[in-house]
């Protein structure tokens, strides 16, 4: 078994209200025994902050507001990252950034939030924790008017293609892998560009409680997703890299310890 940490996890999700316990005996008996939280609206900042702080060593935080949420965004919200992010189990700004596939937010709030939380990275010193679809270029003209000032981040739930992907290391990004790796269906662009990601850029997560990896040979109640699944997304990649899973595992919690300060 390997030790593994899942930098995306959605544990705040009314979905684990009934058994969150469990579900982090669960993935810490599958050797997932540390976790990032993530924070993705004023209220969903404030929980997540919370679940770190009550599991000490074991749960960390983001804090931001997804671009679904932008249109709700304010002078408070950008306040209230910045109190969070003074707390040390509070590790990066996000989960932040564009989402032209959905459109829940208008692309100018969605920008101009994505702005401030940016901001506020280059002045608080922690990374960001980023989510873009169907918006590359517009994500990338407004990262690049602050990376020289951030301390690094990661391109959360990466699903683009090995194009993209190079576009993101060129800016000194490291990639998320989630279950989509394992999508027959939807994961070609990802599973092409894996070959080409640098073992020291890999990082994990399962973006519990959603994306489910299709190809799970084995069930779980509700569809629901959770961190113990980690070890699935873990086999995959290091196939598809073409490298042992102990080596693809020790390279991916290194650089989570690395981006995180964990």
């Amino acid at each position: 078994m390997h030790s593994l940490i899942d930098i995306g996890a959605n544990l705040t999700h009314d979905s684990f209200d009934a058994d969150r316990d469990a579900v982090l005996e669960r993935a810490a008996a599958a050797g997932v025994t540390r976790l990032i939280v993530t924070g993705a609206s004023d209220t969903g900042n404030t929980r997540a902050a919370a679940l770190a702080e009550a599991y000490p060593g074991v749960l960390w935080a983001t804090a931001g507001v997804h671009p679904h949420h932008a249109d709700d965004y304010t002078d408070a919200s950008t306040a209230l990252i910045r109190e969070l992010l003074q707390r040390p189990e509070v590790v990066a700004v996000g989960e932040c950034g564009l989402d032209y596939f959905r459109n829940y937010s208008s692309t100018d709030t969605q920008r101009s939030a994505f702005h401030a939380q940016l901001a506020v990275a280059e002045a608080c010193g922690k990374p960001v924790f980023l989510h873009q679809r169907d918006a590359h270029d517009d994500f990338l003209t407004i990262l690049r008017e602050h990376i020289a000032g951030i301390s690094g981040g990661v391109a959360h739930c990466f699903t683009g293609t090995a194009e993209q992907m190079k576009d993101y290391l060129d800016m000194g990004l490291y990639i998320g892998v989630t279950g989509w790796v394992c999508d027959e269906r939807r994961g070609h662009d990802l599973q092409a560009a894996i070959p080409e990601l640098p073992l020291d850029r890999l990082l994990l997560e399962t973006d519990a409680p959603y994306l489910l990896p299709r190809d799970l040979p084995y069930k779980l109640s509700g569809r629901r997703n959770e961190p113990a699944v980690l070890p699935h997304v873990l086999t995959t990649v290091a196939r598809l890299m073409g490298r042992d899973e102990a080596e693809v595992a020790a390279a991916a919690t290194a650089n989570t310890e690395r981006l995180f300060a964990l």
